[in-house]
Formats: C-alpha cells, structure tokens, sequence
C-alpha cells in the first residue's frame, strides 16, 4: 500500500487546523503588525520545500508554508471580526480598533 497521499492530507488538515488558533491568538496579542513573520516564513518553507527530495516532508513544508502566507490575510481578516465584536478584544491594545 502506498499511504504517502493519506499522511499528506492529515498532515494538511492537522496544519490548517493549528493555523487557526494561531492567528486568533497573534492578533489578539499583537495585533496585524506581525503579518511579514507569516511572510518571511511562508517564503522560507516554500523555497525550502522546493529543495527536498522526500514527497512527504515537501509536501507538509509546502503546506506549512502556503498557510504561513493565507494567515497573513487571514490575521487582517481576524481584526475585522475583533471590531465587529465576533471575538473579544485585547484591552491593553483596544484603541487600535476603530469603529467604522
């Protein structure tokens, strides 16, 4: 059996499902001005990737990656739930959010 393919789609969904959490907690903390570590980072594991033979390792370093780089609209995304009350507010940063 050739399970390469089923380990690469958990891998994904184990890695889509951890990003979540993460931008939450990223802007909750510090707000949309981390978004170039998603950048550096997500253009990091993609050229990386680009330099691995192993199938496996590739592709979950091409999937970290690419969801590195979704975060970075996904965290702008987030701040717009924040002031529209869907999540709460950090109070020691709630001045950055401006009502509309």
């Amino acid at each position: 059996m050739h399970l390469t393919g089923i380990f690469i789609a958990i891998g994904t969904f184990v890695i889509i499902g951890i990003f979540h959490p993460i931008v939450i907690k990223c802007e909750y903390y510090f707000g949309t001005r981390q978004w170039w570590l998603f950048l550096a980072v997500g253009i990091a594991t993609l050229v990386a990737a680009l330099f691995i033979d192993d199938v496996l390792t590739s592709s979950l370093l091409s999937v970290f990656g690419a969801s590195c780089l979704w975060s970075i609209g996904e965290l702008f995304e987030q701040k717009k739930r924040v002031e529209k009350g869907w999540f709460p507010k950090n109070p020691r940063r709630a001045k950055e959010y401006k009502s509309r």
